[in-house]
Protein backbone atom coordinates (compact mmCIF):
# COMPACT_ATOMS: atom_id res chain seq x y z
CA UNK A 1 0.00 0.00 0.00
CA UNK A 2 1.22 3.41 -0.93
CA UNK A 3 1.33 5.99 1.72
CA UNK A 4 0.10 9.49 1.03
CA UNK A 5 2.70 12.27 1.08
CA UNK A 6 2.12 15.93 1.63
CA UNK A 7 3.77 18.72 -0.10
CA UNK A 8 5.71 19.60 2.96
CA UNK A 9 7.47 16.17 2.86
CA UNK A 10 5.38 14.48 5.57
CA UNK A 11 3.34 11.33 5.14
CA UNK A 12 0.21 9.85 6.75
CA UNK A 13 0.53 6.50 8.50
CA UNK A 14 -2.09 4.16 6.97
CA UNK A 15 -2.15 2.14 10.19
CA UNK A 16 -2.93 4.86 12.68
CA UNK A 17 -3.59 7.97 10.50
CA UNK A 18 -0.84 9.82 12.37
CA UNK A 19 1.12 12.45 10.48
CA UNK A 20 4.79 11.39 10.28
CA UNK A 21 7.60 13.76 9.13
CA UNK A 22 9.07 12.90 5.79
CA UNK A 23 12.63 12.15 7.14
CA UNK A 24 11.24 9.42 9.42
CA UNK A 25 10.50 6.14 7.67
CA UNK A 26 8.68 4.38 10.51
CA UNK A 27 5.67 5.45 12.55
CA UNK A 28 5.53 5.18 16.31
CA UNK A 29 2.87 2.54 15.96
CA UNK A 30 5.46 0.32 14.29
CA UNK A 31 4.46 0.77 10.66
CA UNK A 32 7.42 1.25 8.33
CA UNK A 33 7.37 2.43 4.78
CA UNK A 34 8.25 -0.43 2.43
CA UNK A 35 11.20 -0.18 -0.02
CA UNK A 36 12.29 3.25 1.07
CA UNK A 37 15.89 4.21 2.00
CA UNK A 38 16.61 6.70 4.69
CA UNK A 39 18.05 9.86 3.28
CA UNK A 40 21.64 10.72 4.22
CA UNK A 41 21.83 13.09 7.07
CA UNK A 42 23.76 16.23 6.65
CA UNK A 43 25.81 17.92 9.31
CA UNK A 44 23.32 20.67 9.37
CA UNK A 45 20.74 18.33 10.72
CA UNK A 46 22.45 18.46 14.18
CA UNK A 47 23.24 14.69 14.45
CA UNK A 48 26.53 13.43 16.06
CA UNK A 49 28.19 10.87 13.78
CA UNK A 50 30.72 9.57 16.52
CA UNK A 51 27.91 8.67 18.86
CA UNK A 52 27.19 5.48 16.95
CA UNK A 53 30.68 4.09 17.88
CA UNK A 54 30.25 4.45 21.61
CA UNK A 55 28.59 1.07 22.10
CA UNK A 56 31.42 -0.65 20.22
CA UNK A 57 34.04 1.16 22.34
CA UNK A 58 32.34 0.07 25.53
CA UNK A 59 32.20 -3.54 24.30
CA UNK A 60 35.94 -3.40 23.46
CA UNK A 61 36.89 -2.09 26.90
CA UNK A 62 34.91 -4.82 28.62
CA UNK A 63 36.53 -7.53 26.48
CA UNK A 64 40.02 -6.10 27.12
CA UNK A 65 39.54 -6.10 30.86
CA UNK A 66 38.30 -9.67 30.77
CA UNK A 67 41.24 -10.82 28.68
CA UNK A 68 43.74 -9.17 31.04
CA UNK A 69 42.28 -11.07 34.01
CA UNK A 70 42.27 -14.44 32.26
CA UNK A 71 45.05 -16.77 33.62
CA UNK A 72 46.85 -17.36 30.33
CA UNK A 73 50.03 -18.69 32.17
CA UNK A 74 50.68 -20.45 35.46
CA UNK A 75 51.29 -18.00 38.24
CA UNK A 76 54.63 -18.41 40.15
CA UNK A 77 54.46 -19.80 43.69
CA UNK A 78 53.62 -17.22 46.30
CA UNK A 79 56.64 -15.88 48.18
CA UNK A 80 56.69 -16.06 51.97
CA UNK A 81 54.86 -13.24 53.61
CA UNK A 82 57.97 -11.76 55.13
CA UNK A 83 59.85 -11.88 51.79
CA UNK A 84 56.94 -10.47 49.87
CA UNK A 85 56.58 -7.69 52.38
CA UNK A 86 60.28 -6.98 52.15
CA UNK A 87 60.09 -6.75 48.33
CA UNK A 88 57.08 -4.55 48.47
CA UNK A 89 58.51 -2.14 50.99
CA UNK A 90 62.26 -2.20 50.23
CA UNK A 91 63.45 1.05 48.82
CA UNK A 92 67.07 1.84 48.06
CA UNK A 93 67.89 5.12 49.65
CA UNK A 94 71.21 6.81 50.29
CA UNK A 95 70.83 9.31 53.12
CA UNK A 96 72.62 12.60 52.90
CA UNK A 97 74.64 14.12 55.67
CA UNK A 98 71.82 16.53 56.47
CA UNK A 99 69.23 13.80 56.92
CA UNK A 100 68.54 12.51 60.43
CA UNK A 101 69.07 8.81 61.09
CA UNK A 102 66.08 6.63 60.12
CA UNK A 103 63.57 5.84 62.84
CA UNK A 104 62.29 2.30 63.12
CA UNK A 105 58.53 2.01 62.57
CA UNK A 106 56.03 -0.76 63.07
CA UNK A 107 56.46 -1.76 59.41
CA UNK A 108 60.18 -2.15 59.96
CA UNK A 109 59.50 -4.80 62.58
CA UNK A 110 58.06 -7.02 59.85
CA UNK A 111 61.27 -6.92 57.83
CA UNK A 112 63.36 -10.10 57.86
CA UNK A 113 66.17 -10.13 60.43
CA UNK A 114 69.44 -9.01 58.88
CA UNK A 115 72.44 -11.31 58.90
CA UNK A 116 74.01 -11.28 62.40
CA UNK A 117 77.14 -9.24 62.78
CA UNK A 118 80.29 -11.24 63.55
CA UNK A 119 80.89 -11.64 67.27
CA UNK A 120 83.40 -9.13 68.57
CA UNK A 121 86.81 -10.46 69.48
CA UNK A 122 87.36 -10.45 73.23
CA UNK A 123 90.84 -9.17 73.83
CA UNK A 124 92.68 -10.54 76.84
CA UNK A 125 93.94 -7.88 79.20
CA UNK A 126 97.58 -7.05 78.79
CA UNK A 127 100.01 -8.81 81.11
CA UNK A 128 101.09 -6.65 84.03
CA UNK A 129 104.31 -4.77 83.71
CA UNK A 130 107.31 -6.79 84.79
CA UNK A 131 108.04 -4.53 87.75
CA UNK A 132 104.41 -4.78 88.90
CA UNK A 133 104.56 -8.56 88.65
CA UNK A 134 107.75 -8.71 90.68
CA UNK A 135 106.28 -6.46 93.37
CA UNK A 136 103.39 -8.92 93.76
CA UNK A 137 105.55 -12.06 93.84
CA UNK A 138 108.44 -11.06 96.12
CA UNK A 139 106.38 -10.57 99.34
CA UNK A 140 105.26 -14.22 99.10
CA UNK A 141 108.81 -15.63 98.80
CA UNK A 142 110.68 -16.76 101.93
CA UNK A 143 114.35 -17.36 102.69
CA UNK A 144 114.77 -20.80 104.31
CA UNK A 145 117.41 -21.84 106.81
CA UNK A 146 117.32 -25.58 107.58
CA UNK A 147 120.36 -26.52 109.64
CA UNK A 148 123.32 -25.84 107.36
CA UNK A 149 121.13 -25.74 104.26
CA UNK A 150 119.92 -22.52 102.73
CA UNK A 151 117.27 -22.17 100.11
CA UNK A 152 113.96 -20.62 99.12
CA UNK A 153 110.27 -21.32 99.56
CA UNK A 154 107.02 -19.53 98.79
CA UNK A 155 103.66 -19.23 100.47
CA UNK A 156 100.76 -21.04 98.83
CA UNK A 157 98.47 -20.31 101.77
CA UNK A 158 98.74 -17.98 104.74
CA UNK A 159 100.40 -20.72 106.83
CA UNK A 160 101.81 -23.11 104.18
CA UNK A 161 105.08 -22.92 102.29
CA UNK A 162 106.24 -25.00 99.34
CA UNK A 163 109.94 -25.76 98.75
CA UNK A 164 112.34 -28.50 97.63
CA UNK A 165 112.86 -31.64 99.68
CA UNK A 166 116.63 -31.29 99.40
CA UNK A 167 116.41 -27.78 100.91
CA UNK A 168 114.86 -28.96 104.19
CA UNK A 169 116.97 -32.12 104.23
CA UNK A 170 116.27 -34.18 107.33
CA UNK A 171 115.30 -31.19 109.46
CA UNK A 172 112.05 -31.19 111.38
CA UNK A 173 112.17 -27.53 112.42
CA UNK A 174 112.73 -24.85 109.77
CA UNK A 175 113.41 -21.13 110.06
CA UNK A 176 111.83 -18.71 107.59
CA UNK A 177 112.50 -15.07 106.86
CA UNK A 178 110.02 -12.98 104.87
CA UNK A 179 111.07 -9.37 104.69
CA UNK A 180 111.53 -8.26 108.29
CA UNK A 181 109.39 -11.10 109.70
CA UNK A 182 110.82 -14.36 111.04
CA UNK A 183 108.85 -17.58 111.43
CA UNK A 184 109.33 -21.15 112.53
CA UNK A 185 107.87 -23.99 110.49
CA UNK A 186 107.78 -27.77 110.52
CA UNK A 187 107.90 -30.24 107.65
CA UNK A 188 104.47 -31.84 107.18
CA UNK A 189 104.87 -33.60 103.83
CA UNK A 190 107.81 -34.70 101.70
CA UNK A 191 108.08 -36.34 98.27
CA UNK A 192 111.68 -37.33 97.51
CA UNK A 193 110.72 -38.59 94.05
CA UNK A 194 109.59 -35.11 92.98
CA UNK A 195 111.97 -33.27 95.35
CA UNK A 196 109.15 -31.32 97.03
CA UNK A 197 108.24 -30.54 100.63
CA UNK A 198 105.35 -28.72 102.32
CA UNK A 199 105.95 -26.69 105.49
CA UNK A 200 103.45 -25.66 108.17
CA UNK A 201 104.22 -22.14 109.44
CA UNK A 202 103.58 -21.21 113.08
CA UNK A 203 102.01 -17.84 113.95
CA UNK A 204 101.83 -16.73 110.33
CA UNK A 205 100.69 -13.19 109.61
CA UNK A 206 97.03 -12.78 108.70
CA UNK A 207 98.07 -10.49 105.85
CA UNK A 208 100.76 -12.77 104.43
CA UNK A 209 100.91 -12.59 100.62
CA UNK A 210 100.42 -15.89 98.77
CA UNK A 211 100.97 -17.07 95.21
CA UNK A 212 98.51 -18.77 92.86
CA UNK A 213 99.36 -22.21 91.47
CA UNK A 214 99.02 -22.73 87.73
CA UNK A 215 99.68 -25.83 85.63
CA UNK A 216 102.39 -27.05 83.31
CA UNK A 217 99.68 -27.78 80.73
CA UNK A 218 99.39 -24.04 80.13
CA UNK A 219 103.14 -23.51 79.73
CA UNK A 220 104.19 -22.54 76.19
CA UNK A 221 107.70 -22.79 74.86
CA UNK A 222 109.01 -19.26 74.42
CA UNK A 223 106.78 -17.59 77.01
CA UNK A 224 108.47 -15.26 79.47
CA UNK A 225 108.96 -16.36 83.08
CA UNK A 226 110.71 -15.04 86.18
CA UNK A 227 112.52 -16.95 88.91
CA UNK A 228 112.71 -15.58 92.46
CA UNK A 229 115.04 -16.92 95.13
CA UNK A 230 117.95 -16.43 97.50
CA UNK A 231 120.89 -16.56 95.14
CA UNK A 232 123.98 -18.22 96.64
CA UNK A 233 122.04 -18.62 99.88
CA UNK A 234 122.57 -15.00 100.97
CA UNK A 235 121.09 -12.71 98.29
CA UNK A 236 117.41 -13.02 99.15
CA UNK A 237 114.67 -11.86 96.75
CA UNK A 238 116.91 -12.13 93.70
CA UNK A 239 114.84 -11.98 90.49
CA UNK A 240 116.00 -13.39 87.17
CA UNK A 241 114.12 -13.42 83.88
CA UNK A 242 114.03 -15.94 81.05
CA UNK A 243 111.75 -18.03 78.88
CA UNK A 244 110.37 -21.55 78.91
CA UNK A 245 112.91 -23.41 76.81
CA UNK A 246 111.18 -26.82 76.86
CA UNK A 247 108.99 -29.14 78.92
CA UNK A 248 110.67 -32.50 79.53
CA UNK A 249 110.16 -35.78 81.35
CA UNK A 250 112.86 -37.05 83.72
CA UNK A 251 111.68 -40.44 84.87
CA UNK A 252 108.18 -39.91 86.22
CA UNK A 253 108.73 -36.20 86.91
CA UNK A 254 107.88 -33.36 84.53
CA UNK A 255 110.53 -30.64 84.38
CA UNK A 256 110.33 -27.16 82.88
CA UNK A 257 113.57 -26.18 81.23
CA UNK A 258 114.33 -22.45 81.38
CA UNK A 259 117.19 -20.11 80.65
CA UNK A 260 116.38 -18.00 83.72
CA UNK A 261 119.43 -18.09 86.00
CA UNK A 262 118.96 -20.57 88.88
CA UNK A 263 121.87 -20.57 91.30
CA UNK A 264 122.50 -22.39 94.59
CA UNK A 265 120.05 -20.90 97.06
CA UNK A 266 117.35 -20.43 94.41
CA UNK A 267 116.20 -24.00 94.99
CA UNK A 268 112.60 -24.12 96.16
CA UNK A 269 111.69 -20.71 94.75
CA UNK A 270 108.82 -20.10 92.32
CA UNK A 271 109.00 -20.01 88.53
CA UNK A 272 106.22 -17.56 87.63
CA UNK A 273 104.61 -16.78 84.28
CA UNK A 274 103.54 -13.28 83.23
CA UNK A 275 100.01 -13.92 84.53
CA UNK A 276 101.44 -14.25 88.04
CA UNK A 277 100.87 -18.02 88.30
CA UNK A 278 103.50 -20.43 89.64
CA UNK A 279 104.17 -23.08 86.99
CA UNK A 280 107.30 -24.62 88.51
CA UNK A 281 109.54 -24.92 91.58
CA UNK A 282 113.15 -24.02 90.80
CA UNK A 283 115.25 -27.06 91.57
CA UNK A 284 118.50 -27.49 89.67
CA UNK A 285 120.72 -26.58 86.79
CA UNK A 286 122.39 -28.93 84.34
CA UNK A 287 125.94 -28.30 85.59
CA UNK A 288 128.70 -25.77 85.77
CA UNK A 289 129.57 -26.29 82.12
CA UNK A 290 126.04 -25.56 80.88
CA UNK A 291 124.98 -21.95 80.32
CA UNK A 292 121.30 -21.03 80.49
CA UNK A 293 120.10 -24.59 81.16
CA UNK A 294 118.14 -24.83 84.40
CA UNK A 295 115.12 -26.83 85.47
CA UNK A 296 112.05 -26.43 87.65
CA UNK A 297 109.78 -29.23 88.85
CA UNK A 298 106.33 -28.79 87.32
CA UNK A 299 103.86 -27.31 89.82
CA UNK A 300 101.44 -30.15 89.05
CA UNK A 301 103.57 -32.44 91.26
CA UNK A 302 103.06 -30.01 94.15
CA UNK A 303 99.31 -30.23 93.59
CA UNK A 304 99.62 -34.02 93.79
CA UNK A 305 101.58 -33.77 97.04
CA UNK A 306 99.00 -31.42 98.56
CA UNK A 307 96.36 -33.99 97.65
CA UNK A 308 98.29 -36.74 99.46
CA UNK A 309 99.97 -38.26 96.38
CA UNK A 310 103.71 -38.83 96.11
CA UNK A 311 105.97 -39.66 93.20
CA UNK A 312 107.40 -43.11 93.94
CA UNK A 313 110.32 -42.94 91.53
CA UNK A 314 113.52 -44.51 92.85
CA UNK A 315 115.47 -41.51 91.60
CA UNK A 316 115.22 -37.81 92.33
CA UNK A 317 114.73 -35.40 89.40
CA UNK A 318 118.45 -34.59 89.52
CA UNK A 319 119.44 -38.25 89.17
CA UNK A 320 116.96 -38.87 86.37
CA UNK A 321 118.03 -35.72 84.55
CA UNK A 322 121.71 -36.51 84.84
CA UNK A 323 121.11 -39.96 83.42
CA UNK A 324 119.07 -38.46 80.58
CA UNK A 325 121.63 -35.82 79.67
CA UNK A 326 124.67 -38.06 79.23
CA UNK A 327 125.06 -41.65 78.18
CA UNK A 328 126.98 -42.87 81.19
CA UNK A 329 128.54 -46.25 81.64
CA UNK A 330 127.01 -48.95 83.82
CA UNK A 331 129.46 -48.04 86.58
CA UNK A 332 128.40 -44.40 86.43
CA UNK A 333 124.75 -45.37 86.58
CA UNK A 334 125.42 -47.69 89.53
CA UNK A 335 127.24 -44.88 91.33
CA UNK A 336 124.31 -42.54 90.68
CA UNK A 337 121.88 -45.08 92.09
CA UNK A 338 124.14 -45.50 95.10
CA UNK A 339 124.10 -41.74 95.69
CA UNK A 340 120.33 -41.69 95.49
CA UNK A 341 119.94 -44.56 97.91
CA UNK A 342 122.48 -43.10 100.33
CA UNK A 343 120.69 -39.76 100.21
CA UNK A 344 117.32 -41.37 101.05
CA UNK A 345 118.81 -43.23 104.03
CA UNK A 346 120.42 -40.05 105.33
CA UNK A 347 117.15 -38.18 104.93
CA UNK A 348 115.43 -40.67 107.25
CA UNK A 349 118.43 -40.59 109.56
CA UNK A 350 118.15 -36.83 109.77
CA UNK A 351 114.61 -37.13 111.10
CA UNK A 352 115.76 -39.66 113.70
CA UNK A 353 118.62 -37.37 114.65
CA UNK A 354 116.17 -34.53 115.23
CA UNK A 355 114.39 -36.68 117.85
CA UNK A 356 117.68 -37.30 119.62
CA UNK A 357 118.32 -33.55 119.48
CA UNK A 358 115.14 -33.02 121.49
CA UNK A 359 116.12 -35.66 124.03
CA UNK A 360 119.57 -34.15 124.48
CA UNK A 361 118.33 -30.55 124.70
CA UNK A 362 115.74 -31.50 127.31
CA UNK A 363 118.02 -33.26 129.82
CA UNK A 364 121.62 -32.30 128.99
CA UNK A 365 121.43 -28.91 130.76
CA UNK A 366 120.61 -30.73 134.02
CA UNK A 367 122.86 -33.79 133.60
CA UNK A 368 125.91 -32.96 131.47
CA UNK A 369 128.56 -30.97 133.30
CA UNK A 370 131.14 -30.90 130.49
CA UNK A 371 132.08 -32.26 127.05
CA UNK A 372 135.74 -32.43 126.07
CA UNK A 373 135.55 -33.60 122.45
CA UNK A 374 134.15 -31.69 119.46
CA UNK A 375 130.90 -33.43 118.53
CA UNK A 376 130.35 -32.54 114.88
CA UNK A 377 127.01 -31.30 113.53
CA UNK A 378 124.99 -32.62 116.51
CA UNK A 379 126.03 -31.97 120.13
CA UNK A 380 125.12 -35.50 121.19
CA UNK A 381 127.67 -36.97 118.78
CA UNK A 382 130.04 -36.52 121.76
CA UNK A 383 128.68 -39.76 123.25
CA UNK A 384 130.58 -41.69 120.55
CA UNK A 385 133.92 -40.68 122.08
CA UNK A 386 134.80 -42.55 125.28
CA UNK A 387 135.02 -40.22 128.26
CA UNK A 388 134.04 -37.16 126.26
CA UNK A 389 130.85 -36.53 128.25
CA UNK A 390 130.89 -35.92 131.99
CA UNK A 391 127.55 -36.70 133.61
CA UNK A 392 126.51 -35.21 136.91
CA UNK A 393 123.51 -35.64 139.16
CA UNK A 394 120.21 -33.85 139.48
CA UNK A 395 117.43 -33.75 142.02
CA UNK A 396 114.79 -33.88 139.29
CA UNK A 397 116.30 -36.22 136.69
CA UNK A 398 117.86 -39.69 136.90
CA UNK A 399 120.89 -38.56 134.91
CA UNK A 400 122.78 -41.90 134.69
CA UNK A 401 119.68 -43.65 133.43
CA UNK A 402 118.99 -40.89 130.91
CA UNK A 403 122.56 -41.01 129.65
CA UNK A 404 122.47 -44.77 129.17
CA UNK A 405 119.27 -44.43 127.15
CA UNK A 406 120.88 -41.66 125.12
CA UNK A 407 123.97 -43.76 124.40
CA UNK A 408 121.87 -46.78 123.41
CA UNK A 409 119.79 -44.86 120.88
CA UNK A 410 122.85 -43.02 119.56
CA UNK A 411 124.65 -46.35 119.05
CA UNK A 412 121.73 -47.78 117.07
CA UNK A 413 121.77 -44.63 114.97
CA UNK A 414 125.52 -44.96 114.33
CA UNK A 415 125.17 -48.58 113.19
CA UNK A 416 122.54 -47.65 110.60
CA UNK A 417 124.55 -44.71 109.24
CA UNK A 418 127.73 -46.77 108.95
CA UNK A 419 125.88 -49.57 107.14
CA UNK A 420 124.54 -47.02 104.65
CA UNK A 421 128.02 -45.57 104.18
CA UNK A 422 129.47 -49.02 103.46
CA UNK A 423 126.75 -49.74 100.90
CA UNK A 424 127.46 -46.41 99.22
CA UNK A 425 131.18 -47.22 99.10
CA UNK A 426 130.48 -50.58 97.45
CA UNK A 427 128.44 -48.86 94.77
CA UNK A 428 131.23 -46.47 93.95
CA UNK A 429 130.03 -43.33 95.70
CA UNK A 430 132.98 -41.01 96.07
CA UNK A 431 134.00 -40.07 99.63
CA UNK A 432 133.60 -36.38 98.86
CA UNK A 433 130.05 -36.95 97.59
CA UNK A 434 129.22 -38.94 100.74
CA UNK A 435 130.52 -36.10 102.94
CA UNK A 436 128.46 -33.55 101.02
CA UNK A 437 125.33 -35.65 101.52
CA UNK A 438 125.99 -36.01 105.26
CA UNK A 439 126.59 -32.29 105.52
CA UNK A 440 123.26 -31.64 103.77
CA UNK A 441 121.39 -33.48 106.53
CA UNK A 442 123.58 -32.20 109.39
CA UNK A 443 125.12 -35.61 109.99
CA UNK A 444 128.76 -34.78 109.51
CA UNK A 445 131.14 -36.28 112.10
CA UNK A 446 134.80 -37.14 111.76
CA UNK A 447 134.21 -40.65 113.05
CA UNK A 448 132.31 -41.69 109.90
CA UNK A 449 135.49 -41.53 107.80
CA UNK A 450 137.65 -43.75 110.07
Amino acid sequence: MDTARSDSGGWDCPACDRRVPGRIRACRCGFEQPGAEAPAESPASGSKPWAAGLPLLAVGLVLGAALSLYPWQKAPPAAPASTAAARATSVVHVPTAAEPPPVETADDAEQPDPAPDPEPTIEQPDAPKLEDLVSRVVPAVAFILAGQNRGTGFFIARDKVLTNAHVVGGQSSIRLQVGDANYTARVVSVSTGSDLAVLQVYNASATQAVLTLGSVSGARVGEEVIAVGSALGVLSNTVTRGIVSAVRKAGSVTLIQTDAAINPGNSGGPLVNRAGQVIGINSLRAGQQAEGVAFAVAIDHATQLLNGERVTDTQTPLGSLTQMLDGRSDGDQQRARGEQEYGRILEAAGRAAAELDSLWERYAPSCVTATTTPAGDRPWFAVYASGAVRVGTSSTVDCPRWYEAMKSRAEAFRVEVEKAAELARQRGVFPGTARDLRRRYRLQWSGWDR
